[in-house]
């Protein structure tokens, strides 16, 4: 599962949805063990100061195969989709692309010594992950709300310490790119409510989860930020990690819990956020594909977990694509209005490049 940009990009303003929690939400679940498809288009190619902005037309061919994953959306005569085996936590090679393809990518690793990097990076990755796990495993074994509070909110801080480093970037000039900060605050508004949905369960009823909860949320925050100044792709690819482990808990609890879930009321929170008048960042995270064409149903408690789990699926493909460089795009970049006046972008991929651009490239006239 590692780093990218985005492609030219035409800066869209929105934001949507307002969200309350209410009273506590009471369950009579048994306890149990948990463990945690792209546009088409036609696009100018743009550039500033010589940095290309590839547009997703402009994006290696291999791309929908590869990041193809096999959770889709129930549709009412459905009720079983095969999941776990599409995510595993380890990145695609350069053979796999190949494969894949039939044509070798530009973004596979041009040298032996990336290639070890690489496998360097997603090695600490998944030790990192299976630490947490195991550790999470071991105090929510029959706590299955205060393990998904905990989780959410641990989720959600990855894409706000991606957002921190990327306006650091943009304040010292060195990097602007809209889309990435949309994506990324689209994916954080997404956890957030998820977050709100498990706080309206009880998630948060004691006070320890709330505290181990936030302070791993704390030192989180300052290692991805860390992680992200040195190396976006590692970065990527560890949120990957984090919302496979998501997917594969959330996956398992409805498999398990289905008839009980089934007989609970939604949480208000949930059907305002999935069944809202405006959905526009409910669409904006998913990069794997059009606006407009998932809309939730919502009637049941089984059904808000089944949403649940397939956001997470959603995360890991734009996590997936994120650690080819110019490999994600907007979902709405394309469909905006031409009228639209669009900004052309400076493009580096983390602080050694934008460092070195910074000096060696003159100032555009």
């Amino acid at each position: 599962m590692a780093a990218a940009t985005l492609s030219s990009t035409v800066f869209v303003t929105s934001a949507s949805c307002s969200s309350s929690s209410s009273s506590l939400y009471s369950s009579y679940l048994k306890p149990r063990t948990l463990k945690a498809s792209a546009l088409t288009s036609s696009s100018s190619i743009c550039s500033l100061n010589g940095f290309p902005c590839n547009p997703i037309s402009a994006r290696p061919s291999f791309h929908r195969n590869l990041y193809r994953v096999h959770a889709t959306i129930l549709q009412d005569e459905e009720e079983k989709v095969v999941v776990e085996e599409s995510f595993e936590f380890k990145a695609t090679t350069s053979d796999e692309v190949k494969a894949s393809s039939g044509e070798a990518s530009e973004s596979e690793p041009s040298s032996d010594f990336e290639k070890w990097v690489i496998k360097g990076e997603q090695s600490i990755n998944i030790f990192l992950t299976d630490t947490v796990i195991k550790i999470l495993d071991t105090l929510y074994h029959d706590r299955d709300y205060a393990r998904f509070f905990v989780l959410e909110t641990i989720a959600r801080v990855p894409y706000f310490a991606f957002m921190s480093v990327l306006h650091m970037y943009e304040s010292f000039g060195w990097w602007r790119r809209s889309e990435y900060l949309k994506v990324h605050f689209a994916e954080s508004w997404n956890e957030m409510h998820h977050l709100l949905i498990m706080e309206e369960l009880g998630g948060n009823a004691w006070w320890f989860d709330r505290f181990l909860a936030q302070h791993i949320a704390v030192f989180y925050y300052f290692m991805t930020v860390f992680m992200y100044i040195i190396s976006p792709r590692m970065a990527y690819h560890f949120s990957e990690c984090v919302e496979g482990h998501a997917f594969s808990t959330y996956d398992k609890f409805i498999k398990a819990e289905e008839e009980n879930l089934k007989k609970l009321p939604a949480p208000e929170v949930a059907v305002k956020y999935y069944t809202g008048s405006d959905l526009y960042l409910f669409d904006e995270f998913q990069t794997s594909r059009p606006p407009n064409s998932r809309r939730p149903k919502i009637e049941n408690l089984y059904d808000v977990f089944l949403n649940i789990r397939d956001d997470e699926a959603e995360h890991c493909k734009t996590m997936k694509a994120c650690q080819t460089h110019g490999n994600l795009s907007s979902p709405h970049s394309l469909i905006e209005d031409e009228s639209t006046c669009v900004v052309p972008e400076t493009d580096c991929e983390g602080i050694v490049d934008c460092l070195t651009k910074s000096v060696t490239t003159k100032p555009a006239e």
